[in-house]
């Protein structure tokens, strides 16, 4: 109960300072433009778990980077997740009016809008780490004591890291990650011609929602100073939490209330979805050799789902638990996004 207590109090600490960080970095709208930024700020401080800044912080600990020079990439991810949320929901995609509890960008603002300042999220994502990178070299060059030539060195060698950790997030949020899994998902919703397949899946799984689970922990690794094979190690982690993720999104579309998710609930059924439940749940069906109704597929869907769950959370500890460093607090996040029940 103590280690329980002890960690949910980190977790409340930690939160709390990633997401000053983020309002930190947020511009304050100014002239004819302050409509966009508007619609920017009521999408960026509409709550959430902000896991993906939290892990940044978290490998940054870990491979012994200073979490306050990553700052600018806690903002920028978090930027970039909200971006992808606010366009998820746009009548083109999946045409959903609540998140965490309140009325959609589109709903509120209108749908151009909500376009607009979703792309301007994007794009300030980017600005807010490239504004950083100046400030950050001369700081590291007048921080290292000795000879200008050492500190030249050793603020070459930080630029050098930030500049691979753009790179990163740069690429799993792209068509190689997170938008070309959302363009593949969009392409195959209701699409009562196509039979569900497991590569199909998997893809849209990896590039949807792991490609940016697997950035900010590759990108505290990055500024750490890691060698090749740790950045790897955290990636791997990475893809297999993003599936841990997906698939408990999955399982509580059809089981949660939306009171309790802050969003509307079946959604994946009514946009005849490719899911994992769905799938696991038609290859049971098959394997038993009887007709079965959609809900009850659904409901053998949702047991063999959990047991992968159970499978991937373990895979995933016992891989963190290889990383040299402290990895508890992270360990138990991890268990919490695998048990989370919202």
């Amino acid at each position: 109960m103590e280690n329980s207590l002890n960690f949910e109090t980190q977790l409340e600490e930690k939160t709390a300072y990633v997401q000053e960080v983020i309002a930190r970095y947020f511009p304050a709208g100014e002239g004819f433009a302050a409509r966009i930024s508007d619609v920017m700020r009521y999408s960026l401080e509409a709550g959430g778990k902000r896991i993906r800044p939290l892990l940044l912080y978290e490998s940054c600990l870990i491979h012994h980077a200073d979490p306050a020079a990553a700052e600018p990439f806690f903002a920028a991810i978090e930027m970039i997740h909200t971006h992808s949320l606010m366009h998820d929901d746009l009548p083109a995609l999946d045409d959903d009016e609540l998140r965490r509890g309140r009325p959609t960008a589109h709903v509120i603002f209108g749908e151009a809008a909500a376009i607009l300042a979703g792309d301007a999220l994007l794009n300030l994502a980017y600005e807010t780490v490239l504004d950083s990178f100046s400030d950050g070299y001369e700081q590291d060059r007048q921080a290292v004591p000795g000879g200008c030539l050492m500190a030249r060195e050793v603020a070459a060698d930080h630029l050098a890291r930030r500049w691979r950790a753009l790179r990163i997030l740069a690429e799993k949020t792209g068509r190689r990650g997170m938008l070309g899994g959302q363009s593949v998902d969009v392409e195959n919703d209701r699409r009562s011609d196509l039979v569900p397949d497991r590569a199909t899946l998997d893809f849209i799984y990896e590039a949807k929602t792991a490609a940016l689970l697997e950035a900010p922990l590759m990108i505290g690794a990055v500024l750490g100073g890691a060698e090749a094979e740790e950045i790897s190690r955290m990636e791997k982690i990475g893809s297999r939490l993003g599936r841990i993720f997906q698939i408990r999104d999955d399982i509580l579309d059809l089981t949660a209330t939306e009171e309790v998710l802050g969003k509307p609930v079946r959604s994946d059924v009514e946009n005849e979805k490719i899911t994992m439940v769905s799938l696991l749940g038609r290859e049971m069906a098959h394997a038993s050799g009887h007709d079965c109704t959609e809900e009850e597929m659904l409901q053998m869907g949702i047991l063999s789902a959990e047991k992968q769950i159970r499978h991937l959370t373990e895979e995933t500890l016992q891989m963190l638990r290889e990383v040299p460093g402290d990895t508890e607090f992270l360990e138990q996040l991890i268990q919490k996004m695998s048990d989370r029940r919202r």
